[in-house]
């Protein structure tokens, strides 16, 4: 943001992202629209089948499209896997191509898919299963997910909601085997056309097939009941329609991207703008009003009856900067939170400057795992300066554990749930291979760049303190009930996290009901307002505790601001019994291992800014004063 100036560049932020948020019109470049002739073939793929509803989940897990549980209809020639990212793999994709035939403004009516074997009793029952379960189908019309028209309760306003309901279950399941695909244009000057929107509208019709071979179609066909004693033969069918359309191709996402309810993300942005406005409020007051004071009373020369030099926060300067107990463990974790920090300020201006549009599948998660490992570097040099200030001798374990620790957690845990998804045959369960890419990314990348980062932090001089430390711990007084660990480190912990769970929401909703996330100014807006938020009500109770007396802060700042996971979790939790509907114990071990991951990183990422915000609190006031 070096073209902005300095006086008008939180304006300018301020504007840039809210005009992300509401146009949805930039692209990665590289990303070319594709242009089409008439009758020139347009492919449609099929990705796997997800858990949609508008109410209560049911299931969190995906299934291929091509299962043979399902028995869908298959290309000729087999069906063939096209190539994805490495975020689009790890988020589920499991694209195919498809025996559906279209081609530019070529009209079908009631085109024969194909026509299945009997479908066997488990089989039947299963599918009837997920109708109950809400999946739906998920087709891709050049880069474009198909959809259906949907009606914001609210305004009344209609979008495109992503994704083909499988079926309806008003009572007993009907199967929809008949689609009727709408497919949007947008002419150029020289004849050529661009895809726009794309619309299906799946029936259930219990088809029969003609003397002649042909599908007998009509619109009073009963609907369609799979019988699950092994009988049911499915007759697929499909009908295509071409529709002009004004929309050009760089805003053809506008319609997908629709805002459900927008005035619940400015409240969102509001009530984060007030946390922060009122903490900086008391920060200020402390910094002008009382550590001035304080400052100026222990600085005082001339009118020695005045001076009070064994009074407040200065009686502790000989302890404030003792080693704190596990050195290593909160260097590793302060590493790994700063690598977190980075890697997401990172991939939001990214997002937020249109480099990371939905048109590129998987782009999103691609850049967080490569920022991941490149910032590798920032865990091993955080780390090896934190441990080194606090006298850690052994820096050899401490390379080891800042290169390994998260990533560890990590791969151990995702390996865990991926036997979970495994066992219960879903799309989401990351290949053998795409797991061994990972690792190989980690190992060439990652480690050598965490201890290249921890050899220029041993490098480095030692961070000096501005006072010295006694060699006689001083004994710390009793502390009144809200001053104490427990309570003082959820107390605190409610700010950070007051100020994004409403955005928290919306982020939820996006991973488990498989919908675009499209706020991505108002997120990163979020973000900024939760590292501020941390930094000041660390650097709040860090005061608090010093005029107590009480001079361990380490390990309280960075579990006061990393206690903001803990209440991540338990909201989790709480959307778990409100939200969803689970009654299987693979997708709610999902959920609550998904869920841990998340709360675990949002402990580690917010508890490293509280830490690295005291500590720069308590070296520029303790450098402030004169000690003997």
């Amino acid at each position: 943001m070096k073209f902005l100036t300095k006086a008008g560049s939180s304006t300018a932020l301020f504007l840039l992202a809210l005009g992300v948020t509401n146009t949805n019109a930039f692209y990665l470049p590289g990303v070319a629209p594709n242009d089409y002739t008439d009758n020139g073939n347009v492919p449609l793929y099929v990705n796997s089948l997800t858990p949609t509803s508008n109410q209560q989940l049911k299931s969190v897990l995906a299934y291929d499209y091509y299962d043979p549980r399902f028995h869908f209809c298959q290309p000729e020639g087999g069906p063939q896997e096209q190539s994805e990212s490495l975020g689009s793999i790890l988020f589920g994709d499991r694209i195919f191509n498809s025996p559906f035939e279209l081609f530019m403004g070529k009209n079908e009516e009631c085109k024969l898919l194909c026509k299945t074997k009997a479908i066997p009793k488990e089989d039947a029952q299963y599918i009837n299963q997920c109708i109950a379960d809400t999946y739906a189908l998920n087709f891709v019309v050049d880069g474009l997910p198909a959809a259906h028209i949907a009606k914001d309760e609210r305004t009344g306003d209609e979008y495109y909601n992503i994704g083909v309901r499988l079926g309806e279950n008003d009572g007993t399941a009907a199967l929809n085997n008949h689609y009727s695909i709408n497919v949007e244009y947008h002419e150029l000057a020289d004849d050529k056309k661009r895809v726009v929107g794309v619309l299906v509208n799946a029936l259930s019709r219990d088809t029969q097939i003609g003397k002649d071979g042909n599908p007998i179609c009509s619109p009073d066909t009963p609907a369609f009941h799979l019988k699950e004693d092994g009988s049911s033969e499915v007759v697929y069918t499909y009908s295509v329609t071409w529709t002009s359309s004004p929309t050009v191709w760089a805003t053809r996402w506008d319609n997908y991207l629709h805002v459900v309810d927008p005035s619940i993300h400015w409240f969102s942005l509001v009530n984060s703008i007030v946390i922060v406005l009122f903490l900086t409020g008391m920060v200020a007051m402390i910094l002008l009003r009382a550590l001035h004071k304080d400052i100026s009373r222990y600085n005082a020369v001339e009118a020695q009856e005045d001076v009070q030099e064994d009074y407040g926060w200065k009686l502790v300067h000989g302890d404030v900067f003792r080693a704190p107990a596990r050195p290593m463990l909160l260097s590793v974790m302060v590493g790994s939170g700063s690598q977190l920090v980075a890697m997401t300020a990172l991939t939001l201006v990214f997002a937020v400057l249109g480099f990371l549009s939905p048109s590129n599948r998987g782009a999103l998660a691609t850049v967080m795992v490569i920022f991941f490992m490149i910032f590798g570097c920032i865990s091993g040099y955080v780390s090896a300066r934190i441990y080194k200030m606090n006298g850690g001798d052994k820096w050899k374990l401490n390379i080891l554990l800042a290169a390994t620790t998260l990533p560890g957690i990590l791969m151990s845990t995702f390996s865990a749930l991926n036997f979970f998804l495994i066992g219960s045959k879903s799309s989401g369960a990351v290949p053998f291979g795409t797991m061994v890419a990972l690792i190989s990314i980690w190992l060439v990348i990652s480690v050598p760049l965490s201890a290249v980062g921890s050899y220029f932090g041993f490098r480095k001089a030692k961070i000096e303190h501005p006072v010295r430390t006694n060699q006689i711990p001083r004994q710390i007084p009793d502390q009144p009930f809200y001053l104490r660990p427990i309570p003082s480190i959820f107390m605190g912990a409610i700010l950070p996290f007051g100020s994004i769970f409403l955005e928290l929401y919306f982020i939820m909703n996006s991973i488990w009901f498989h919908r675009i996330y499209y706020g991505i100014g108002f997120l990163f807006l979020v973000f900024v307002v939760l590292i501020v938020t941390c930094s000041e009500v660390t650097i709040l109770l860090c005061y608090f505790h010093l005029c107590s007396e009480d001079y361990h802060w380490s390990w309280r700042a960075y579990m006061t601001a990393g206690a903001a996971g803990f209440y991540v979790f338990l909201y989790s939790t709480l959307y778990y019994f409100t939200k969803l509907d689970i009654n299987s114990l693979t997708s709610t071990v999902l959920y609550f291992g998904y869920s841990g991951v998340i709360s675990l990183l949002c402990s580690l990422l917010t508890g490293a800014v509280g830490y690295l915000a005291c500590l720069f609190f308590l070296q520029r006031i303790f450098a402030s004063i004169k000690v003997d």
